[in-house]
């Protein structure tokens, strides 16, 4: 099961318009990656719980047949005064409603929350879950003591069974610094703990109960690579290191036409006038003006237009986002509507006292 029913809210404003799963990187959403490395490791069955802008997923990913996977949705919401509106159940009350509708969890399941790219060997954590006989297991992966207040830390003993959790701990206060992943394994047993149609989350309510009852309940803690984009400051880290090459398997697309440079179809660029230090991917329809210089990691989306003299440096932009003449983007995230920069703080769209000139570039 892949969670994807949330609001996104602490990486918004890149949310406003698109579930959070959706979230582009090198013009894929992070679901299809998801998806992609389910399908690597045999996973065939696939439920998507949905909530908020349901029909991009839906629309997006259908049957899942392109993938080689059959998919299914659960829709999370409710009539409110003739009006269809989301409500998300949690994370375990989302299983609990698909469970109950058809009992679907009837063998050892997988869930995973659909906002993070992961290399994570499944097929060797499924055989440890199983060699331990346990009921539930969370994979960890230790992150440094500085960070472990943006995390849900795993107190676990030397066998692994999970003893406490600590939510966002301070680093002085933590007990641990294996952080939750949001990757979990269950056995169906799990599902009847599960109260039935109420919101339950799995970290803060579903694992305390396993933990008082002294389950068996065991952390993974394995080499992985997980690039998590629960923040604004995550995604715009992680793109750097995707267009830095630095991850593996995630290769630019388009034509390399220049050392560093690719781009897509029907590009407009005048090579002898512009500036470009890659890595740098531009998109198919766009064009960059005389004058204009580029530094990478850069992504400019399809139909993007970078107007004469500007400066784009370690930013991205969304499709049909175009930069005004003699203006700068530097380590930005910019659409059409909105430009957030590396730290989270976002300029709208008309806002007075802006210091970007930009806007929609099929005006």
């Amino acid at each position: 099961m892949i969670l994807a029913a949330g609001q996104g809210t602490r990486i918004r404003p890149l949310t406003k318009g698109m579930p959070k799963p959706m979230v582009p990187i090198l013009g894929k959403p992070v679901l299809e990656y998801l998806i992609e490395h389910l399908a690597r490791h045999g996973v065939r069955e696939i439920m998507i719980n949905v909530a908020y802008h349901h029909w991009k997923i839906e629309n997006y990913f259908g049957d899942g047949s392109r993938w080689g996977v059959e998919i299914g949705y659960s829709y999370e919401g409710v009539r409110d005064h003739g009006e269809i509106v989301p409500k998300p159940l949690g994370s375990a009350g989302g299983m609990r409603h698909i469970q109950d509708f058809s009992g679907f969890f009837d063998e050892t399941t997988l869930v995973i929350c659909g906002d993070a790219i992961i290399d994570l060997d499944i097929t060797a954590a499924i055989a440890e879950h199983k060699a331990k006989r346990a009921m539930a297991s969370v994979v960890t992966l230790e992150v440094p003591r500085d960070q472990v207040k943006n995390y849900g830390i795993v107190v676990a003993d030397a066998a692994g069974k999970v003893e406490s959790f600590q939510e966002k701990p301070n680093p002085a206060e933590a007990l641990s610094n294996l952080a939750s992943t949001g990757i979990y394994l269950f056995e169906p047993a799990v599902l009847e703990m599960i109260p039935p149609g109420k919101e339950f989350d799995i970290g803060s309510q579903l694992f305390p109960m396993l933990v008082a009852q002294g389950l068996p309940f065991y952390a993974q803690s394995r080499p992985f690579q997980w690039l998590d984009i629960g923040r604004v400051s995550d995604y715009w880290s992680v793109l750097q290191q995707v267009l830095a090459g630095q991850i593996a398997d995630m290769r630019m697309p388009g034509k390399q036409v220049r050392p560093g440079v690719w781009v897509g179809l029907n590009t407009r660029i005048d090579w002898d006038k512009v500036n470009i230090t890659g890595p740098v991917y531009i998109g198919s329809g766009s064009c960059i003006e005389a004058g204009a210089t580029i530094q990478g990691p850069s992504w400019i989306g399809h139909g993007c237009r970078v107007r004469a003299g500007s400066n784009v440096t370690r930013s991205v932009m969304f499709d049909y986002t175009r930069l005004n003449v003699e203006q700068a983007f530097m380590e930005v995230i910019a659409s059409p509507l909105y430009v957030v920069d590396r730290h989270g703080h976002t300029t709208y769209q008309g806002e007075e006292g802006s210091a970007y000139r930009w806007g929609d570039a099929r005006a």
